[in-house]
């Protein structure tokens, strides 16, 4: 059984050491563990701190490509090196790195594909009131659009199995946390989550810049991500609700009609013809999205599969750290 902790970095000459200094060599049920590193576009000594703190594996990203290509940059190499299970941390020692048995123990177990480290928000100084309160709003949204009970969405302390990293996907540039949790939940995946620790503030975070840019990037993740794996519901159900109200309003002007020739409630007719038509276009709109779905999914099983025949990850026989510039 190995492990492999990856981190993705930029510019985290820093903070790395600390980081790598508390991350475990050894875990019970876990035979082999290493660490990967995913260089993204770093301007400074990350790749050679990485090198003097033994880092196993070194992915090197041809500019700075982002959070999300980062992250699937390492679930690839990860993968081609005969990872069993991927635990996934940031650079930055958030996290508590003690935390990492626990994380990995219900995949052990075989209770979960996929583990969210869920932090103690609540208890978290360095997070203000607003940002306590728009991190239970997000991932009170995620549960909903994902069906999922993870009480801490964007946590970047998660552990993958084998299985449940070849089927994850990626598209948007930002950040892999909503996505990948709502693919997994809409796609059958079992997900769990386990109480962890977080360390003190090293740094501030270069994901979450500005409140409001963030909020806005990570609601479109979330809309786009349900109406990527639930196209139908996502343009049937408003579709039937616009069907409904031109119904009701369609047959109030009928009686009206009927009962006065409809005098003065032109605009009623206009207004049912109008909710009436933008309902049909939906409804039509989900069934073909639908049917495109159908497409993705078996493109994506089709993906999983050349994943596992690509697996053609041979020993380092040159010494650590393994250097690897990949492209995206």
């Amino acid at each position: 059984m190995k492990l492999i902790i990856q981190i993705p970095c930029y510019d985290e000459e820093q903070t790395l050491p600390g980081t790598l200094a508390e991350l475990p060599r050894d875990l019970p049920g876990i035979d082999t563990v290493e660490w990967l590193i995913i260089d993204d576009g770093s301007t400074d000594r990350t790749v050679e701190v990485a090198e003097e703190c033994g880092v196993d594996h070194i992915i090197r990203l041809p500019g700075h490509q982002g959070l999300a290509r980062g992250f699937m940059a390492g679930i690839e190499a990860c993968l081609a090196r005969g990872a069993d299970i991927i635990v996934n941390t940031d650079a930055d020692n958030q996290y508590c790195a003690a935390d990492i048995a626990r994380l990995v123990e219900p995949i052990l177990w075989h209770e979960a594909e996929i583990v969210i480290g869920a932090r103690p928000i609540r208890e978290i100084e360095s997070f203000s009131p607003s940002k306590k309160l728009l991190q239970r709003l997000g991932s009170w949204t995620v549960r909903m659009a994902s069906g999922t009970q993870v009480p801490d969405a964007p946590s970047g302390f998660r552990a993958f199995s084998r299985n449940a990293a070849q089927r994850l996907n990626v598209f948007n540039d930002y950040t892999y946390t909503l996505e990948t949790l709502i693919q997994a939940g809409q796609a059958g995946m079992t997900v769990t989550s386990v109480p962890v620790r977080t360390n003190g503030k090293t740094r501030e975070s270069r994901l979450i810049r500005s409140i409001p840019r963030y909020v806005m990037r990570s609601a479109t993740i979330i809309i786009r991500s349900f109406i990527t794996y639930r196209p139908f519901r996502a343009f049937a159900v408003p579709g039937i609700l616009s069907l409904t109200a031109g119904l009701l309003i369609g047959l109030r002007f009928v009686w009206a009609y009927l009962t006065s020739g409809g005098a003065g409630h032109i605009q009623s007719l206009i207004l049912a013809a109008l909710l009436l038509g933008v309902g049909f276009f939906l409804v039509i709109v989900g069934m073909v999205a639908d049917l495109i779905s159908v497409n993705r999914r078996l493109l994506e099983k089709l993906n999983s599969r050349i994943r596992t025949l690509e697996q053609t990850a041979s020993p380092d026989t040159s010494g650590r750290p393994l250097r690897e510039e990949v492209s995206i």
